[in-house]
Formats: C-alpha cells, structure tokens, sequence
C-alpha cells in the first residue's frame, strides 16, 4: 500500500476539530489583518535553538503555533492546516503538546512536518473524499513561509472554514507574523493577543528548552491583570457583623411587622426573634460550643427558622436533614459532622430515631420543650466572629460517602447581600421559600427577607406538587422574588400559558440548579415580558451562588451565560496548573474571595484535592469546582459541563461512584455501573446496569439502594446483564451501556400494546411527558419505572387537562389502571383531551427516581 495515501488515511480517520473562541462584540462580516514583528535578536535566537535540535526554524514556528492552539481550545491534541509550498492548498496537520518540554515539543513538531512534507504531493482531498470524511477538517491555517510584501497579499485567502491564517514572512533580516481572520469571529484586539501568544511561546522556547512548558503562561500582565481583578465581581465593604445580628437590628426597627408567613401561621419579627433567643439560650444550657454542629431534622415550617437563627445566635452550625431520608445516611451525616445535639419536633423523628440507635453521643432537643423551658427570650449578645463556621451543607460523594461542605459567616451574608441587591430584595417584598433544607438554595430563600424587612412565605410541598395551588399561592401571598429549577419553571410557564392569569406583584424570577436552556428564556419573556429572569450559579463549597445573569430579555447568544461574579467573589477560568487560560479559552472554573468555604467537615483529603491555596492572592483560598467554562466578551462566564463523574439532576448534585459504591454493596451483585439517560426533550435521569448470576428483584435493589441513598439518587431503571461489557482497558464500557438503552426501551410488538382508545390517548401523552416514541410504551407499563417522577407526574396532569390528579397518578401508575379509572369516569364527564396542547413544551418530563421523592428538588 502506498505510504502516502496511509498516511493521510491515518490523519484523517484520527479526526479531531482544533476550535478557536469566538471573541467579538461586534461581528461583522469580513477580513481583517493584523501584523507582529518578531524582534531581530529573537529571530537570530531560534534559528541558534532550530540548529541543537538539528530541525528547520518552520518546525520551531510550528511547534509554537501548536502551543498556542492547545491554549486556545483546552486541548493536547491539536489540528490546523500547513502550507507546505507556496500558494498551495493546506494540508492536514496534527501535533500533540504531550511532551512535556519544548526540546521535546520541537522535536515532535519537527517529526510531523518532516512526515507531512515527504506526502505533500499525494492530494490529502481525495482520501478525504474516499473516506467521506466532510466538514472542515480545521479551523486555523499555518504558513510557515506565508509569501508576499508586507502590505500586499497573503498568499492564499481564509477559504472554506477557516477563521485565522498564521503566516511568516521574511522582513530585512527578521520575520514578521502576518494573521488574517474572520471578523465575524474575532476581532483586532483578538487577533493582536493570539500575535502575542505566539511571541511569548517563541520567547519562552528560547529562554529554556527544557522547561516544562505545560506551566508557562502565554498571557501578557495586561490580559493576566483584566483575568484576575476586571472580570471580579464588584467590591463592597460588608457590614461588621453578623447576619443575625443584623435581623437583631430589624426587630428593634418594626418589631411588628410579619417576618415569616406558613400555611395560617405567622410570625412577627418580634416573636420570632423571641422564640429563637429562648430555643438558643436552651442550646446554650445543653452545652453547645464555639462552632458546634447542630443538626436540624424538621418540616419545612415556622419553627425551622427559629431554629436555624437560634443556632447562629449561640455560635453553633447550622446543619439540615430532611427527615425522609434513610436512616443509614442521617447516621453517616451525623457521625461524619461530629453532631452532638439534634434540633427536631414530633412528627420528624421515625428515620432519625433509627439513626440515633447507633449514635448512643447525639441528644435530640425537641424544639416545643426547649422553649418551653424558663428561658429569657432577649437577644443573646454571643460574640461570633466573621470567620466563624455558619453552616454545613452536605452533598453526593464519590467514595460512597457525602461530603459536608462548610462555610463561614462572611461568605454566607456576602451571597444573602448580592441576592438582595440582585435580585430586588427590599423592605416590605415578599420571599418565597420553594427549596427542600438540604438544598443549598434553602438558606437564603429563608432568611434574605429578614435583612431588609421584608417577608417570608414557607410554600408548603404538597401546594408545589399541584401547580394551580402552587401560582394561587404566589398571587395570593403577593410573592415577589421566586426561585424554581428550570424543570419546575416549565410547568409553571406551561400552566400560565393554558391558563393565563396576573401576576401583579412577581418582579424576578430566579433559576438555578440546571442549566437554562434559551427557549425557557424565550417562552418566558413572550409570557411574562415584564418579570426580570435571573439565571444563578454557584455551588455549596462558595456560599452558594457566586453569578448572577440577570435578564429582562431574550439573550442573544446561543445558551444563556451564567451571568458575572456576584459581589467580593472572583471567578478564575484555568488549566489544570491553575493558571488562566487565554479570554474564551475553555478551562476550569475555579473561585477565589470571601465565598470560599472552609472544606470538607473531618474529610481533610477531598479537602486537600478541592481546596488551595489561591496562587494568585496569598493567603486566600481557592475552590475548585470541576465545572468548565469560558469566558464571553462581555465579561460573562458561559457554562460548558463537567469533564469528571459527577452530574446534576433537578439541581441536586450526585457524584456516580457513590450510586455506583452503594450498588456494590446490594449481595448477589458483582459489578454494576450507572448512566445518564437523556431523552429526545433534554431530560435526564439515572439508569444502573449490574451482574450477578441471576436477576434480583428491583423492588429488592430498589430497597437496599433506599436504605442508603436519598430518593434522587436512586436510578429510575435497573439492568440485569450476565456480564457487563468491558473496554480494551479492562474498564466497565459506559458509552455501549448507554448505547444499549435504547434497545431496552423498546416494547415488543404484542398484545403488550395499548388496545383500547383510552390507553391509546393515554400511552401518547406518557410519550410526550417522557420523552419516549409512544409505540414504545406497554398498556403494562409502570409510570414511574419508565423514569416518571412527582415533577413529570405533575406535568402529565397539566397535559392531560387535569383529567386525573397526582393523587391518581401515584395511585394508578400502571398505563391500563389508569385508563380504566379515566374510561370510568368518562361516563359522568369528559376531560381526556384526543391530543396534547399545541406547546409540546407542555409534556416535556424531567425524568427522576419515583415520586416519593416529592419534588425534593424544588
């Protein structure tokens, strides 16, 4: 075979897209040119380092230019076209910035050229052709003898899909590099930073050729300085105290005014702040210290806030537990925390006296008796410092056991004061309280209100699960700011959209916890144009949000960004040494600043992966996140993903490992591995695949991965298989497990399929909430066990008109039950509708384990 064509065979079929950022504000459709001169004594230094290394000075330059894509696309392996003769076609080059050294980069780069140029006459166009390889192979076009005078001509124009041309041309003894570029794409001040790039690399190469070159910075002190202090959020000095001191000064200013308001119930701030100084003086006498955790394992209601301000008045941490999680997790929680006094109330105490069964240390303290006791209810006047520990939240881990992130005073009220001011928190304005406690968002929902006077309203779960309830709410409490997942957000929206109603006193609705795809924005401002949208992002370890993207119309680009740093917080986008990549470089996002939580409560090695020291501001510390992004023009951060195993479904993060741990553990079971499904409309949720030498029954797996896991955690659907298929590598093959679902989801052609008209109806609107082909759906089919949840249970009610509750959803799960129940009552009424809404936007389901979780999300 002859080597030519193989050769280009084997560069074509490797593939590999090199893609450069798209920096402009102003695109603007053309060809823009910007030259650099390459200083004479560095021209005379490479030609002296191309001679040690026995390769031409184009190999250097190429080298260089390879250094500089890998910093542009946050990748080893690079692609981009060579002009191998004058006025010739590009070929197809690939480098790697793998070798760790320049030597060893320039020797590499001088293989690949000498490889490429000893082909250059077999056209690379008709293997291309003959392996039907189409699109642009690259974006970026080097010339290392890129011809004409300065001033004239570069040879070759940017043709086909290229955005930037790199060229080097002779100038009175020394070189000068010559760049073309789609002004659509980039522009000047671009084009003049990528120049610099390659100078610098140039320069660094020189300086040392042994010099790992993987952590020399190619940015210049003025990009470095806008990266690390321009792009910050805006400083402002905090008040000197603490957060509940600060509500201290509110009671004193309108004692009377309502703080909290939950179900019939309402608090002042007067008898607020009473109840919660006797509950913190009844910690105090149970013996609670500086920064002693005190758990919380109550309802969502009035006494929840007491508790959680009684606890920052005693100098404690607040720590929250739902009470519906299993008992081994509150176990684990508690033992890992080091808790020794437990806030709760009757009615929350099933799961969590089972718990304390093992912790014989831990005390409960019932919230009714300790106020009951002859406490003084005046404020407490405990010193708590700004670096004091507020709160710990914890979350999925990959070890198979959470981990509970640990933030300060400082960082907590520095987020409540960038949501007030973000937002539109203000005096007299109603807050309302949607999120579950051990979600991070909770906090501040809860207590924002009370710095400026204004209001609490604790939504109660069972009005979330019913939509209708859920928007009279928000009307009748005159609710003004709102946070929802996007997923929640739709069925409001959907709801509002066949049921258009005012919402005179709503000014901001916040999203956070998913991404926030562009048609909910779009959707949104066509239905409410005059209600801000704010899409947030954060995380547990930095306080919770540290950007804010607040909006009161569509955003022009293609996803929504996450916005710019929130207040006092710095966002840095990096490379794996810490170092910031060029601007709209992918990297990872990483934070700086008062945000920066603690760590990892008694869990020093996760801790000591997440948590450094800040290169860039001594003494500080940095979190990161493991989050990748980039910056945009405008100064905003654009989400990119997650490149590890953990993922977000409806908000909650779940590290894989730990679903994966705990499935370990079930007996019978030898290896097991879990995928996210994602369907036609975007939703996800968790499937697992295990072996073991016969199947075990999923109520079984499902019971044992209860006993450990919160409902969001626990897969929608379990595969047994005889073995699971491997990689090469010896490792579990995730892409064919994921390949294979859908396979598993397709019913077979019998008498399993919907018969009669009602199922028929009933099995398209399952499809379109589920985002499964309806022919796929069984008239025996399980709602829930085809990835249903309370939240897609809740849309399947909205699609069908409301023809059947939640109540009968969760009642009558099996499609041919819930048939019948809706053909019997056809006989009194009719409300089944032949098709869904015109918006099919109206069933799109976000899949999630079962509906015991109960929106747990939200």
């Amino acid at each position: 075979m002859d080597a030519g064509p193989e050769s280009w065979r084997g560069v074509l079929v490797a593939g590999g897209f090199s893609a450069i950022p798209r920096w402009t504000r102003d695109p603007v459709p053309g060809v823009g040119e910007y030259n650099a001169t390459v200083p004479e004594d560095l021209v005379a230094a490479l030609r002296r380092r191309a001679g040690e290394l026995a390769v031409p000075l184009s190999s250097v330059l190429l080298g260089a230019h390879a250094k500089v894509l890998s910093a542009l696309c946050g990748e080893r392996e690079v692609a981009t076209g060579y002009v191998a003769q004058a006025g010739g076609q590009p070929l197809p080059c690939r480098l790697t910035t793998e070798p760790d050294s320049w030597r060893a980069l320039l020797r590499h780069s001088g293989q690949v050229e000498s490889e490429l140029l000893s082909h250059k006459d077999v056209p690379a166009d008709e293997v291309r052709r003959e392996l039907a390889v189409t699109g642009p192979p690259f974006e970026t076009v080097f010339d290392p003898a890129g011809g004409g005078s300065i001033g004239g001509a570069l040879a070759g124009d940017l043709a086909g899909g290229t955005v930037l041309r790199v060229g080097v041309a002779p100038r009175a003894g020394g070189l000068v590099l010559r760049l073309r570029y789609r002004s659509e794409v980039l522009d000047a001040d671009c084009a003049a930073r990528i120049a610099g790039y390659h100078l610098t690399a140039l320069a660094l190469m020189v300086a040392d050729l042994d010099a790992e070159h993987g952590r020399q910075s190619l940015l210049s002190t003025e990009e470095l300085r806008l990266q690390l202090e321009g792009l910050a959020g805006p400083r402002r000095e905090l008040p000197d105290r603490r957060f509940h001191e600060l509500f201290e000064q509110r009671v004193a200013a309108h004692p009377d005014a309502v703080a909290v308001v939950h179900g019939d119930r309402h608090w002042t701030y007067r008898e607020l702040n009473a109840r919660a100084n006797r509950l913190g003086r009844a910690l105090l006498a149970s013996g609670l210290r500086r920064e002693d955790v005190v758990a919380v394992v109550t309802e969502r209601n009035l006494d929840w806030m007491a508790a959680v301000l009684a606890i920052f008045k005693a100098g404690g941490v607040y720590l929250p537990i739902e009470s519906h999680f299993p008992a081994d997790r509150i176990a684990t929680t508690l033992s890992r925390a080091e808790v020794r006094l437990v806030l709760t109330e009757p009615g929350s105490t099933s799961t969590l006296e089972r718990a304390l069964d093992s912790l014989p240390g831990v005390r409960p303290l019932f919230i009714d008796q300790a106020c009951a006791e002859d406490h003084a209810d005046d404020d407490l006047g405990v010193a708590v410092a700004a670096e004091q520990l507020a709160y710990i939240y914890f979350t999925s881990g990959s070890t198979g056991e959470p981990k509970g992130a640990m933030c300060e005073h400082a960082g907590m009220l520095n987020h409540l004061y960038a949501k007030i001011a973000d937002l539109g928190v203000d005096q007299g304005l109603v807050v309302a309280q949607t999120a579950p406690q051990c979600f991070d968002i909770s906090l501040w929902q809860l207590v924002s209100a009370l710095l400026v006077g204004g209001r609490t309203v604790l939504v109660e779960q069972d009005v979330i699960l019913d939509v209708e309830r859920f928007v009279d709410k928000i009307v009748d409490r005159r609710v003004a700011v709102l946070q929802l997942v996007p997923s929640y957000l739709e069925v409001v929206l959907t709801y509002l959209e066949q049921h258009p109603r005012e919402l005179p006193d709503l000014r901001c609705v916040s999203v956070t916890g998913e991404a926030l795809k562009k048609e909910l924005a779009q959707r949104w401002f066509a239905a409410e144009p005059g209600i801000r949208l704010v899409n947030a992002y954060g995380l547990t370890e930095t306080s919770d949000d540290t950007n804010h993207e607040v909006m009161d119309k569509v955003p022009e680009g293609e996803r929504v960004p996450l916005g710019r740093a929130v207040q006092n917080v710095h966002v840095y986008v990096v490379d794996e040494y810490l170092a910031p990549v060029p601007l709209g470089a992918p990297g990872e996002i990483v934070f700086a600043g008062v945000c920066v939580g603690r760590g990892y409560v008694n869990d020093p090695e996760r801790t000591r992966l997440a948590f450094l020291a800040d290169p860039h501001r001594p003494g500080q510390r940095l979190y990161r996140s493991g989050d990748f992004g980039r910056w945009l023009p405008d100064g905003k951060l654009e989400f990119l993903g997650r490149r590890d195993t953990q993922v977000k479904i409806r908000g909650f993060r779940i590290e894989i490992g730990e679903i994966e741990n705990t499935l370990l553990r079930v007996p019978g079971v030898r290896d097991g591995a879990v995928v996210v499904a994602e369907r036609a409309d975007g939703s996800k949720h968790l499937v697992a695949f295990y072996s073991a030498e016969r199947p075990l029954g999923i109520d079984l797996l499902r019971d044992r991965l209860g006993h450990s896991l919160p409902e969001y955690m626990v897969p929608s659907a379990l595969h047994w298989r005889e073995t699971l298929p491997l990689t090469a590598n010896g490792k579990i093959d995730k892409k064919m497990l994921t390949a294979l679902l859908g396979e598993l989801e397709v019913v077979e052609e019998d008498s399993d399929a919907p018969s009669t008209p009602t199922e028929q109806r009933l099995a398209a609107v399952w499809g379109k909430v589920l985002g499964i082909p309806a022919e796929q759906i069984g008239r025996h089919d399980h709602f829930f066990d085809r990835g249903g949840s309370s939240l897609s249970a809740v849309k399947l009610a909205i699609a069908l008109d409301r023809a059947v509750s939640l109540k009968d959803i969760t009642g009558h799960p099996v499609l041919t039950d819930l048939a019948e129940l809706v053909a019997g009552r056809s006989e009194r009424r009719t409300g089944l509708p032949q098709s869904l809404p015109e918006s099919e936007s109206a069933a799109a389901g976000f899949a999630e384990p079962r509906v015991a979780d109960l929106l747990s999300s939200l």
